[in-house]
């Protein structure tokens, strides 16, 4: 265990090992090690995740870590002021995860609030804490945040589609931070959807009426800006039950409000949906700038660079598994032309899976989060050097 110790405390390790020889004492060394606080350190990974850690790969010129240990882990707001993330589930549960020295190893994991339906959805500037749930928009005072209870939620909206399905929200705050943006899914595999569904929302970040900024989106689970352009990507994932190889799986960008990107006479990318294929288009559609392999189910992610990192949580029904794994989309000229494995081995050779990634984002030292509902960690990836 103490090779995933900091290693300002294996030297402590050594030290108290050293000590505790010299004195022959049991009591002694029991001591010496309380005196270095061992025991907190080595709880901070568990067997299961050192062993799962063991098996992972990452990009050349960066090392896995592991900074939190979060049952279902999802959605991830960084908070700098706070010294910490949010930490979202799909489920009722929200958690803050504190590491207020900034080193990457975290003191501890609160759960915060479990009251909400789906808390997918969630967003963070400083003050302010946003949460899309399945059926309404709220955010948090953070002043007299102490790292442990959220106070009174402020409801900002109250209408969204009250439908688990492709009901978990994702939510990100406009580069100015004056209007959080949420994905709204569409209630089915594939359908005509009304009202909001399958769109991607803005409200006021004080609250009020929704505006469709994007629609024809079946389900996305991963939306940001990019830090120069100021435009809108997302990605979406393609319909089920069409094969193993299609839909092809999609990174959009959304340039401008009002533009429709097929769904669901599209079932993704340019395969056309057997439901409506006799059926005329009503709108132009914009189709993505990039596609991954049909079923990849491609999530959070954010701009790396020139690059994107995606999570692709990875297939439920294809024959031969594929995706559980965080890509590089490699850009060139703003077009982005090629994937490349960011951290993989989520997927064994005999077909066992031990993690999905979920989310990916920059934490305050510049290094990488990844989030993973299936083996309930933060993993994170840091630059050598």
């Amino acid at each position: 265990m103490t090779q995933y110790l900091r290693p300002d405390f294996r030297r402590k390790l050594h030290t108290a090992r050293r000590w505790a020889g010299r004195l022959c004492l049991g009591f002694g060394f029991a001591m010496v090690l309380s005196a270095v606080n061992l025991s907190a350190e080595a709880q901070q990974v568990s067997e299961r995740v050192a062993r799962i850690q063991s098996m992972l790969s990452a990009e050349s010129g960066y090392r896995l870590t592991v900074f939190a240990e979060v049952r279902n882990a999802r959605t991830i707001a960084v908070a700098p002021e706070l010294g910490g993330i949010f930490v979202g589930t799909r489920g009722p549960n929200l958690y803050f995860v504190s590491d207020e020295d900034g080193d990457g190893v975290t003191e501890n994991v609160n759960l915060i609030a479990d009251d909400f339906k789906l808390a997918n959805g969630i967003a963070y500037q400083p003050g302010t804490l946003f949460v899309a749930d399945q059926h309404r928009i709220v955010s948090y005072d953070l002043t007299n945040f102490d790292g442990k209870t959220l106070g009174q939620p402020r409801v900002l909206f109250t209408n969204l589609p009250d439908e688990r399905h492709h009901g978990w929200r994702y939510a990100a705050l406009s580069p100015d931070g004056n209007r959080l943006f949420v994905a709204v899914g569409a209630p089915c595999n594939i359908c005509k959807v009304s009202g909001l569904e399958g769109t991607i929302i803005s409200i006021p970040v004080n609250g009020g009426a929704p505006q469709i900024y994007a629609s024809g989106i079946r389900n996305s689970v991963g939306l940001t800006f990019h830090p120069e352009t100021k435009e809108l990507w997302f990605t979406d994932n393609g319909g089920d039950m069409l094969g193993d190889n299609i839909p092809r799986e999609e990174l959009n960008r959304a340039s401008q409000p009002g533009q429709f990107f097929g769904y669901p006479w599209y079932a993704g990318s340019d395969t056309r949906s057997p439901q409506f294929s006799d059926e005329m288009v009503p709108e132009t559609v914009t189709f993505p700038e990039f596609t991954f392999n049909a079923h990849n189910a491609p999530l959070g992610f954010t701009f790396d660079g020139e690059d994107a990192l995606v999570a692709l949580h990875g297939s439920w029904n294809r024959t031969i598994p594929d995706g559980y794994k965080v890509v590089r989309v490699e850009f060139i000229n703003d077009k982005p032309v090629a994937e490349n494995a960011f951290l993989d081995g989520f997927l064994r050779s005999n077909g066992a899976v031990i993690g999905r990634p979920v989310d990916v984002k920059h934490y305050i030292d510049g290094s990488i989060l990844i989030s993973d509902d299936h083996a309930s960690v933060i993993w994170r990836m840091v630059p050598e050097g």
